[in-house]
């Protein structure tokens, strides 16, 4: 296939909280005209900026274009919760672990490498501790199956010498000033970002060495004499190579086609409340992060500045074949979110959302990622299986390694896996996997 015509451009549902309270340093550039590149990247995203700063440290006199199709910030990067966590995380199994010891020891060491690579680019971006805070984060349970499980979690963690610490019920009210909680697991490995925070502040400081191009999709690619030719509706890129950065979006480009499913996550903020003694009282620490238990439950974030705080939960999935969702979705996204908030803090609910939205994850169902040289020239770092903002990271990095014929023995490890698996056929694809994702979110119970 050396004439791909883009299907499908992507559609966001909802203004995500993190993009609306954050603030972009530099302009917006659109591609307008034709331009050669040694390297073009398509997607703005982790995936794509990694692979661009991984490039600009191989090939450190190449010319590095990088297309977006919306604005740096908007699309999913800047729609997850915001977590960059180093040790296992299977949404498809809705516990913690993915597989056996060694395979959650490599996978842990593969997270660890992306963390110290943001850690990088947060240090040389100047990037504030309320962008980029390695504060860990908690797991949080709210019922008896949720302290079992991360009573298993600790179990592994010991096994494997990591270091963690069980928290009890009045140490969680601590923490969150909620009641709603049995207990907890803190794990001191993971980085807090401000997604959106975090993409514009990466892509500011890239843009003193490659050239980042918004609200320019690309519409086709094609090859001709050795060389790339990506087609905007303003302009063209030619690069003899490409790497490919768009996540689930890849399957509209034409390859890993009925292999990749789209999750649709969704997930509220709420507006500013004052960060006086009362909010402390009702909402705990000015900072914290919880995971829950089960992974198909409630992902709750408490944020503070300049006196103002928010809280930000996510929860609740479907699979989608669709991009865009109905406002009858969403309407019924945010009132789960509403009980869901009001369950853990009963004080805060006269406490309006201010933003709902929804954000695409893309898993396979053997868990691999969609990624190698998929063309000649042409390579795909996509489909991080959830904890997009470090498994993105992460193939963006390998990306530009496998396309330079970089050796590391990270490149070496991460090729090791197979293709993804298809996917059964329409409609019972649809059936099944909402139904398993429904059964899971009936399980978690008060987790969710």
């Amino acid at each position: 296939m050396n004439n791909v015509v883009v299907k499908r451009l992507p559609v966001e549902t909802g203004t995500s909280g993190w993009e609306a309270i954050s603030r972009r340093s530099f302009p917006v550039r659109t591609l307008d005209g034709t331009v050669s590149a040694d390297w073009l990247i398509i997607g703005a995203g982790f995936a794509g900026l990694s692979a661009a700063r991984r490039l600009s440290q191989l090939r450190p006199g190449d010319k590095i274009v990088v297309l977006e199709a919306s604005e740096v910030g908007k699309g999913t990067s800047g729609r997850n919760s915001g977590y960059m966590i180093d040790v296992p995380h299977n949404l498809s199994s809705s516990e913690y672990s993915s597989g056996d010891a060694d395979a959650s020891r490599l996978e842990m060491a593969q997270n660890r490498s992306a963390i110290a690579f943001a850690i990088q680019v947060a240090a040389d971006y100047g990037m504030s501790r309320e962008t980029f805070d390695p504060a860990g984060k908690v797991n949080a349970a709210a019922t008896a199956r949720g302290m079992k499980l991360n009573l298993s979690f600790g179990e592994s963690l010991k096994a494997a010498g990591e270091t963690h610490t069980f928290l009890d019920a009045a140490q969680m009210r601590e923490i969150t000033g909620s009641g709603y909680y049995l207990g907890g697991l803190y794990t001191p490995g993971a980085v807090l970002i401000q997604p959106a925070d975090y993409i514009r502040g990466f892509a500011a400081g890239l843009s003193h060495q490659i050239d980042v191009f918004e609200r320019s999709p690309v519409t086709s690619l094609k090859r001709e004499t050795g060389t790339w030719k990506a087609v905007s509706p303003r302009g063209t890129v030619t690069a003899p190579k490409v790497i490919v950065g768009v996540n689930g979006h890849i399957d509209d480009f034409g390859y890993y086609t009925r292999r990749l499913m789209h999750i649709f996550a969704y997930a509220s903020m709420t507006a500013p409340f004052p960060a006086d003694d009362f909010g402390r009282k009702v909402s705990g620490q000015d900072r914290w992060a919880l995971l829950p238990a089960d992974a198909m439950g409630a992902t709750v974030r408490k944020i503070t500045s300049a006196g103002q705080s928010r809280i930000a939960i996510r929860t609740k999935y479907t699979y989608d074949t669709a991009i865009t969702l109905s406002d009858r979705r969403m309407a019924k996204m945010a009132e789960e979110h509403r009980r869901s908030l009001d369950a853990r803090f009963p004080e805060l609910a006269g406490i309006r959302f201010e933003h709902s939205w929804a954000g695409r994850l893309c898993l396979s169902l053997n868990h691999v990622p969609a990624f190698g040289e998929i063309e000649e020239g042409l390579f795909s770092a996509c489909c991080e299986n959830g904890l997009g903002t470090v498994k993105s990271t992460l193939a963006g990095m390998m990306a530009a390694e496998l396309a330079t014929e970089t050796t590391s023995r990270h490149l070496e490890q991460y090729m090791d896996h197979p293709e993804p698996s298809r996917l059964p056929p329409e409609p019972l694809a649809w059936l099944g996997i909402n139904a398993v994702i429904r059964l899971q979110e009936l399980r978690a119970g008060r987790e969710g």
